[in-house]
């Protein structure tokens, strides 16, 4: 499927944002204002992707992506990062089953090579069980890096093409070799826990993004501050570079071609 890039032209958009990205942070904090280990926060932690996933569902978000493991996070303390291990390699193993129930689509980007072959055949498994769905598609970003992402893509594109630096590389042509090729460009950005940084997330995807930073720690983030992020969407003029009178011809040529409402479902 071919999504629009905001910087050739203005992708469809709405109330409801289409593609939610967020950089889930505070988990360590949680679990420190409550003088519990680490390891509560980031389980915890868990239970606000289920709530997240749910609700995004439920509003009609087409796409989800999850910054859930950075490439940087292998820096963390040994045992913390077996910890997480093993709490990514339980929720593969609970969570699919709904989520295909649900009619979720689960994808995993990023450099799977360092996680261990347990955790790589259950994302196969994963991602095959639940591909002929279409009401959200849920991305997990695991050893994910937004530099890598896009070197990646290049040598994936030179690799397959070797004349293509000489003719001069397009950004529809590396797009079409990043990680997240099969996903519209995130129409709103989401980090919990009162950073305001993108941390090597999604570089490239998120140049136009609206951007929405919340004190909120993961673990407490829930419907009603997902709903606080959308209001704060909503508010926004989304100009991709063009002038207001641009992007209001652009909308109601989009509003003539859609001929209707998207109706959401409540989820299972």
């Amino acid at each position: 499927m071919e999504h629009a890039s905001s910087t050739r032209e203005i992708p469809t958009h709405g109330k409801v944002p289409c593609h939610v990205a967020i950089i889930m942070d505070g988990n360590g904090r949680w679990a420190r204002q409550r003088h519990l280990p680490r390891i509560a926060g980031h389980k915890r932690g868990v239970e606000a992707v289920r709530a997240t996933v749910k609700a995004c569902a439920e509003r009609g978000v087409q796409f989800l992506t999850l910054f859930a493991f950075s490439s940087e996070n292998w820096r963390r303390p040994a045992e913390e990062v077996s910890l997480l291990m093993q709490l990514f390699r339980g929720a593969l193993t609970q969570e699919v089953a709904k989520l295909d129930r649900n009619g979720i689509r689960l994808r995993v980007v990023g450099d799977l090579s360092r996680f261990d072959v347990r955790i790589r055949d259950l994302v196969e498994e994963g991602e095959r069980r639940t591909a002929h769905n279409q009401r959200l598609t849920l991305t997990i970003a695991a050893n994910y890096g937004g530099r890598w992402d896009i070197l990646q893509a290049l040598s994936r594109l030179t690799r397959e093409h070797p004349d293509a630096v000489a003719k001069g590389i397009s950004e529809e042509a590396l797009a079409a070799y990043l990680s997240m090729d099969y996903a519209p460009e995130p129409d709103l950005f989401i980090r919990t826990g009162g950073e305001q940084r993108l941390s090597n997330f999604l570089l490239w995807q998120l140049a136009y993004t609206e951007l929405h930073f919340t004190d909120t720690l993961w673990p407490d983030f829930d419907a009603r501050a997902l709903d606080q992020a959308i209001d704060s969407y909503r508010q926004r003029e989304r100009r991709f570079g063009r002038t207001s009178d641009q992007v209001d011809e652009a909308e109601r040529a989009q509003a003539r071609v859609a001929g209707g409402a998207h109706t959401p479902q409540k989820m299972a």
